[in-house]
């Protein structure tokens, strides 16, 4: 069934690592993966552990789109089930640098001996291809921008029937935002932004590419969005202390990711 609007729906919200265990069971401990449908075309932002979990059976090929290349970010591609069945096309998406390929990136993980044999060689139809932008996916414009982390991660954008979802995982924030940062967030509807550290925490960890829910909370001021889903939870954030920090916030417009919440957009 074609969906109207998009539909977003968390796979996975934990940063660096996966987690496991009885303080996890809330916020969830699958690494990054967000699937977004409209249209009657699916769409995954990042592979981690959450993808996993994705649906196979699906209207038509997904699009899985990387937003760069740290271990987290791919850790569900490997074990994705549809990728072991023949006849079943998936397509994956690698941002690259000038002189590298989209195929050899993913094969530095995903072939001996660090993996038994590469995504291509799996039964179903796999397309490994460079992420160009801006692409469409359907009906759903996807455009991208250059955030703050060691070694790069995209900001994307995707829009549809004038709404807008917009994802900042892995991205570091330090300064005021600026003009053209602002307006390629313009009034978004939502904006999922990495607030992996408290606070508190921050300041011994900065430089090391992720930000708090405070800067996030700004930024939605600053362009005007209409919420926020605070992603990509620090490891050694339980479910204990990521619940006091959403409490504490006292902001309807703003929530913490949870593995299986849906948004419509």
């Amino acid at each position: 069934m074609k969906e109207e609007q998009m539909v977003l729906t968390v796979l996975g919200c934990r940063g660096s690592m996966a987690m496991a265990g009885k303080d996890y069971q809330v916020y969830g401990g699958a690494t990054s993966c967000y699937m977004i449908q409209a249209d009657g075309e699916t769409l995954f932002l990042d592979a981690g552990s959450g993808l996993i979990g994705a649906p196979v059976q699906l209207p038509r090929p997904p699009v899985i789109l990387l937003s760069h290349l740290h271990l987290d970010h791919l850790l569900g591609l490997g074990m994705y089930p549809r990728l072991t069945q023949k006849g079943l096309e998936t397509n994956i998406l690698v941002p690259v640098r000038e002189g590298e390929q989209a195929k050899d990136l993913l094969n530095t993980v995903y072939s001996p001996p660090y993996w038994p044999l590469s995504l291509e060689s799996y039964a179903g139809n796999v397309s490994i291809q460079p992420l160009a932008l801006p692409m469409r996916v359907g009906g759903m414009l996807v455009e991208g921008r250059e955030g703050f982390h060691p070694g790069g991660c995209m900001m994307l954008k995707i829009s549809f029937r004038g709404k807008t979802l917009v994802y900042m995982t892995d991205y570091e924030f330090g300064h005021i935002p600026d003009s053209e940062l602002l307006s390629f967030l313009q009034n978004a509807d939502l904006l999922m932004v990495d607030g992996q550290y408290s606070p508190e925490i921050y300041p011994f960890r900065k430089g090391f590419g992720h930000s708090t829910d405070e800067e996030g909370i700004r930024l939605m001021e600053l362009c005007g969005a209409r919420q926020l889903l605070v992603v990509h939870h620090d490891p050694q954030s339980t479910d204990r202390e990521l619940a006091r920090r959403e409490k504490a916030l006292n902001n309807g417009a703003v929530r913490y990711a949870r593995d299986g919440m849906v948004i419509r957009i």
